[in-house]
């Protein structure tokens, strides 16, 4: 198993580690519970280097991303950042992924940990075009301080105007002494900062946020918090919601896919568009007492079998369950109802269109 530069700083938090992406990763350091509420109440830091970093340069470095991607990068300038997906040849996804546009012909792709490999050599297949390619992933740490005091925590250690970066946009700083891509971006709806740093500085800089955000009761958090704040805003997972079986046009994801150029399979996609797709990625919650879980069956009030829950849990912040799940299309209005097969019970559920939580 690999370990982040951050491995260390976990075992002397005395974080509980488990396996994640072929990298050891902290699960949690107490209460996952706590830690979700410090992000959506304060700030937490998610020490999350386990991601991919590519670089793509040169003069057909955007052609290339057009080429790739779902959605039209051609509108990005320095300092702005875009969601995405690279679609494969068979209506599904290879990965979704953060495009950064760092300078003139250059740009930084971010990718999940699970699929560095994998769409390594899907980009590298398709780039007939020569575009400069660099993984810098086992370089790289990343880490996200998140909440509504992260800018707080933030501003004490850099120069930057952090009021001045809006969401999804980015600026080169330093944090501390430390040189870092400083990015207005995040996976917990919360507000905060994805902070990228060479392997070298990162115990430093973890240390310096951490004691930055003393006053604001800052906390470690891990995986756990992580996923439970995400799905709180109904965002994708990938290998969950969204993989190699799912179309960005089922999975709701037609808002970064753009037709106005071409792109790998974009015909097919064009054209399920059109037509509408059989099943949907929907939200729901429980209007019974229960935890969906991933895999659980979604039925009709007469016991069909309309779907399966890609992502499920407690809501922390709401004390309820909530759910992502592909439901047959005629089931995906918002306030209907159906069924989550939970063991042997059959209980209730209502559409809702996430996010589930609002601040």
């Amino acid at each position: 198993m690999k370990k982040t530069a951050l491995y260390k700083k976990h075992i002397d938090l005395g974080a509980k580690m488990v396996p994640f992406a072929g990298y050891e990763m902290p699960v949690r350091y107490g209460s996952e519970l706590e830690e979700h509420h410090a992000v959506r109440n304060s700030v937490g830091v998610f020490d999350v280097s386990h991601m991919g970093e590519f670089l793509v340069k040169g003069p057909n470095a955007l052609g290339l991303i057009q080429k790739i991607c779902s959605n039209d990068a051609s509108i990005l300038t320095p300092g702005k950042v875009q969601y995405s997906c690279l679609p494969n040849a068979d209506g599904g996804i290879v990965d979704d992924l953060l495009v950064y546009m760092l300078r003139e012909e250059e740009y930084m792709l971010v990718v999940n940990a699970s699929n560095i490999q994998k769409d390594w050599d899907w980009i590298a297949k398709h780039n007939d075009l020569e575009a400069e390619m660099e993984n810098i992933s086992d370089n790289t740490s990343l880490l996200a301080v998140q909440g509504p005091n992260a800018i707080n925590t933030l501003q004490k250690l850099t120069e930057t105007n952090l009021s001045s970066l809006s969401y999804y946009t980015f600026t080169h700083g330093k944090i501390g002494f430390f040189e870092a891509i400083i990015s207005a971006t995040g996976y917990t709806g919360s507000g905060g900062f994805e902070i990228y740093v060479n392997n070298e500085s990162a115990a430093q800089v973890w240390d310096e946020i951490m004691k930055a955000g003393e006053e604001f009761d800052t906390k470690p958090a891990g995986l756990g918090s992580r996923d439970t704040l995400r799905l709180e805003m109904g965002f994708a997972l990938y290998g969950n919601d969204i993989d190699d079986t799912t179309s960005p046009i089922e999975a709701g994801l037609g808002w970064i896919t753009k037709f106005s150029k071409e792109f790998t399979n974009s015909n097919n996609l064009k054209a399920q568009k059109a037509a509408g797709t059989k099943n949907k990625l929907v939200g729901f919650v429980m209007e019974e007492k229960g935890i969906p879980r991933s895999g659980y069956d979604i039925l009709d009030a007469n016991d069909n079998i309309i779907g399966k829950v890609t992502s499920g849990s407690m809501s922390p912040s709401l004390g309820i369950g909530i759910g992502l799940g592909y439901v047959e299309t005629k089931f995906t209005q918002s306030d209907t109802i159906f069924f989550i097969a939970v063991r042997k019970r059959k209980l209730k559920a209502k559409v809702v269109r996430p996010p589930f939580y609002k601040a």
